[in-house]
């Protein structure tokens, strides 16, 4: 299976979906961009796997590339650009913001226009070919055994045989550490450690963004917390498009804020001791190369034939702070600390839908809000007009949840998405403003939502079960899951000239509609107990009763 050397740049290893054949194919980097405008979407194991790869490398390389070299393949204005090496150093001490900005959304647009990535991102990967080999010196996602030994003490150098995790520990699919067998796996357990050299990347790039901070493994010098992962400390969000083209135009965000902005610092091209030197430290990158092939562990690979060993040493944890470089991620907004941080997804909040959380992504007021940077970018383009009219965004959130233990392990892969028409979700009408109309709409359902688990808490008291709580918690997951695809579609379906009160009169019917069908689900498995109920100060209360408060109650909210 192993072979002396695998690139990534011309070996197949990327999971995608063909267009035209609709089947799943592997394709090299090189093969990838070429083609990206006929391949609908990656198809990797796990939805987690293809976010990593689609930032890092396949992000990190276009931003590279199109931060320092226009659709045209020539350099800007503002850089000098080594002619080796093709990496970039500013011209002027003082570069002009808005016209770097300008030129970029240019760069942008052409390529847009184009339908196809041009032959200077496959250039760039041959410039870099060594940084992309499995194997080697300059190993990709790697460093050498010099540097390994170089970066941690004495004690747990290489030959001590310390900081090994095994290829079950970084497949997603297992999370097995070594002290808590997996036992739903995919894999027996002989073959749990058992990879090709195609899948072993794929989890090598999403180990990297989604690791445990636990573990006997050993810590590069001078590191304090374990990192584990960027990804894992975000709740990520990106934009679907209908080509694997447009996903990655989409998601390339060619806006610097500043001019600590403009060059990029992919890890491939970075000298290892230097970097990770500076990962003592918690600062984040300015630049988003270097934060998108920003690695959690430090790693070393000997391979035996066809088995690898793993070395990995830990890294400081990078402060997320304020890190609004990151534009994939919603944001909380910490008033005692004057401060954003990326929201992370939680257990007790996995069975939330986005369309229930939509002003996380979507600014529907002026009190502060802070939008990912991938939807104000999406809003930029609308803005130059350069999107299709009529266009429906596609977000999507993608994470792991993490375990509640010592090491934070993948406890739950979060997956969803909502489609929205590109004209309502940036409508500037105050009339009209339909981004507010959504979010009171929203809460309006939570309300109902809200009365209905009311109605299954009495009811629940009302049977004397003695986990009453489980039961409430039950019926209000199953009507939610009830909404979802309902409210999605209403979502989707709304139009920058349809009358707004129109509209939510229409989900308002929707709605009761579907708390009619969950109702009625409930009163016709009614038992004796249920119907009788039980005698109260106020008169009898039974199912009947809780169900007509419940009525009640909903009507007195939508008609308010």
């Amino acid at each position: 299976m192993i072979k002396p050397d695998f690139n990534l740049v011309t070996d197949p290893w990327i999971k995608v979906t063909d267009s035209q054949s609709n089947k799943e194919k592997l394709v090299s980097m090189a093969d990838l961009f070429k083609n990206a405008q006929n391949y609908r979407t990656l198809a990797g194991e796990m939805h987690a796997q293809d976010l990593a790869i689609l930032r890092a490398p396949l992000l990190a390389i276009l931003t590279t590339v199109f931060s320092r070299f226009d659709a045209a393949g020539e350099a800007y204005d503002w850089l000098n650009v080594d002619e080796e090496t093709w990496t970039a150093s500013l011209a002027d001490d003082e570069v002009d913001i808005d016209d770097v900005q300008e030129t970029l959304l240019e760069t942008w647009e052409n390529i847009y226009q184009d339908g196809k990535f041009p032959d200077k991102v496959v250039e760039y990967l041959d410039k870099y070919k060594e940084g992309f080999n499995l194997f080697g010196e300059n190993a990709f996602y790697q460093v050498s055994s010099d540097v390994y030994d170089c970066m941690v003490l004495a004690k747990n150098k290489l030959s001590t045989g310390t900081g090994k995790v095994a290829v079950r520990q970084i497949n997603r699919l297992i999370s097995e550490s070594g002290n808590s067998p997996a036992i739903f796996s995919p894999k027996s357990s002989l073959a749990k450690d058992e990879i090709t050299v195609p899948e072993f990347v794929r989890w090598l790039i999403t180990y990297q963004n989604f690791a445990e901070v636990g573990g006997n493994v050993p810590k590069i010098k001078g590191a304090s917390s374990g990192d584990s992962g960027w990804l894992y400390n975000i709740d990520p969000v990106m934009v679907k498009g209908k080509t694997l083209f447009e996903t990655l135009m989409f998601n390339l965000v060619l806006r610097p804020e500043d001019e600590d902005e403009i060059l990029q610092h992919p890890y491939w091209e970075a000298d290892k001791i230097t970097y990770f030197s500076k990962r003592v430290d918690n600062l984040p990158p300015n630049n988003i190369a270097e934060l998108y092939t920003n690695v959690a562990k430090m790693m070393y690979i000997d391979w035996k034939g066809d088995k690898p060993t793993i070395y990995v040493a830990k890294l400081t944890k990078l402060d997320t702070t304020n890190a609004f470089i990151e534009p994939m991620t919603t944001w909380d907004y910490n008033s005692k600390k004057a401060s954003y941080y990326p929201k992370v997804k939680q257990k007790k909040h996995l069975g939330e839908r986005m369309w229930r959380n939509f002003g996380f992504y979507i600014k529907s007021s002026n009190d502060g809000d802070h939008e990912p940077g991938i939807v104000r970018w999406i809003d930029k383009l609308k803005e130059e007009d350069i999107l299709p009219e009529d266009m429906l965004v596609n977000l999507e959130t993608i994470n792991f949840v993490k375990a509640d233990t010592k090491n934070q392990a993948p406890y739950f892969e979060v997956y969803d998405n909502m489609s929205i028409n590109v004209d309502v979700l940036f409508d500037r009408n105050q009339a009209t403003f339909w981004p507010k109309r959504i979010e009171d709409t929203v809460s309006m359902t939570q309300d109902v939502g809200e009365a209905f688990k009311k109605f299954a808490s009495k009811l629940g008291n009302l049977r004397g079960l003695r986990d009453a709580r489980e039961f409430e918690k039950k019926l209000s997951a199953e009507f939610y899951d009830q909404l979802n695809k309902p409210f999605n579609d209403w979502l989707a379906s709304l139009r920058i000239d349809q009358e707004p009160d129109n509209e939510i009169t229409r989900w308002k019917n929707t709605l009761k509609n579907e708390l009619a069908k969950a109702g009625n689900r409930i009163l016709q498995s009614a038992s004796p107990r249920d119907i009788i109920g039980r005698k109260e100060s106020k008169g009898v209360t039974n199912i009947f009763t809780l169900y007509n408060k419940m009525q009640d109650d909903v009507s007195e909210r939508l008609n308010s």
